[in-house]
């Protein structure tokens, strides 16, 4: 395991709002941005995280992103829209999208908003949460940047095509899977590079289709989707849904910022939501939802409990919610971007 170094939750939002700042990014935009990728890093999802801050800070210098978007709903009839929006950071775009599910899917018990000219929106648990904080069931999942091989494949043609699906429930948290179509997300693959560790097997092939667990030879090759087939087959239905409703482009049509900071990557993303007060009300459904998570958790052997999904994520975020574990390798480029923006370098709570 790599080094971590622990940091005052409130320090790390500050420092990614002010850098995001730096960049000409309206503050309200850059808090919304922080705490999307500091809410990541409390449920150690790393990959998602202020890993990404240095990313998103050099795409804004060079245009891959646009500081100040012009969001506009290009259609919006009944419960669909289509939002353009304009390079914005992806969180931007996303907080658009999910208020204007929430506003039209109260009047008509479910709504849909279809994002393009949208960059990386960060872990897709922190949109379902707050449709789920309203009492909507979401569907949530986006186009990515050129990283995965369909199955039988050595071509990068598909992204990491996230998935999320969220569900109120009155037993402490939503019932949510937030997950990449890939192995593993490919956030993870700069994370073994900077930590100098290798990726788990059967995550990547390299250049020649070898199966490989180094994050270098995997950044040349392709990931390899979870599931075989059968997540391949989910991985590419994924990208028709993020990318075909709109003039999103296709992974395999993308240059990604990883790649080219200066490149608009014009994602999709797709955004569905239920108003659970629409079916057999919310607090039924929160109920029921919250006796499968209640079974799910009893049913190890001899009574052992059991995660449901999501509980990984959620006792993390509950230990870091006052200071929270950074990899080391994450810290220092956090270093190297406060001297760059001229910003006060954070302040470690302890070390681990």
């Amino acid at each position: 395991m790599s080094t971590q170094q622990l940091f005052p939750q409130p320090d790390l939002v500050r420092f990614a709002t002010e850098a995001l700042a730096a960049r000409d990014v309206p503050l309200t935009d850059a808090d919304l941005t922080a705490r999307s990728l500091v809410q990541a890093d409390q449920r150690g999802i790393y990959s998602h995280g202020l890993l990404r801050l240095p990313l998103y800070c050099e795409a804004l210098r060079l245009g891959g992103i646009n500081p100040r978007p012009s969001l506009k709903f290009s259609k919006d009839e009944g419960s669909v829209a289509v939002l353009d929006a304009d390079a914005a950071l992806g969180q931007v775009a996303m907080q658009a999208a999910v208020e204007r599910v929430i506003s039209v899917g109260r009047a008509q018990g479910i709504a849909a908003v279809a994002v393009h000219n949208s960059s990386h929106f960060g872990a897709g648990a922190f949109w379902s949460d707050l449709l789920a904080e309203a009492g909507f069931m979401s569907f949530i999942t986006s186009s990515t940047g050129p990283v995965v091989a369909p199955h039988g494949g050595t071509s990068k043609v598909l992204g990491t095509n996230p998935l999320t699906l969220g569900v109120p429930s009155s037993s402490g948290w939503p019932l949510t899977a937030d997950l990449a179509t890939s192995n593993g997300a490919y956030g993870k693959v700069i994370a073994a590079k900077n930590e100098g560790t290798q990726l788990p097997e059967g995550w990547a092939v390299d250049a020649h289709g070898n199966p490989t667990t180094d994050p270098f030879e995997a950044e040349k090759g392709s990931m390899i989707p979870f599931g075989g087939h059968k997540g391949s087959a989910v991985a590419v239905l994924l990208e028709a849904f993020a990318a075909s409703l709109t003039d999103a482009t296709y992974a395999f049509e993308t240059i990604d910022i990883w790649s080219n900071p200066a490149s608009r990557m014009n994602n999709g993303h797709l955004v569905i939501g239920l108003d659970t007060a629409a079916f057999g009300g919310s607090a039924h459904t929160a109920s029921r939802v919250a006796t499968l998570q209640d079974r799910v958790r009893s049913s190890g052997p001899g009574g052992q409990p059991v995660d449901a999904p999501g509980d990984p994520e959620r006792r993390r975020q509950a230990d870091a919610a006052e200071a929270v574990p950074l990899p080391a390798s994450t810290a220092s480029q956090l270093d190297v971007l406060a001297q760059e923006l001229s910003l006060s370098p954070l302040k470690t709570h302890s070390t681990t």
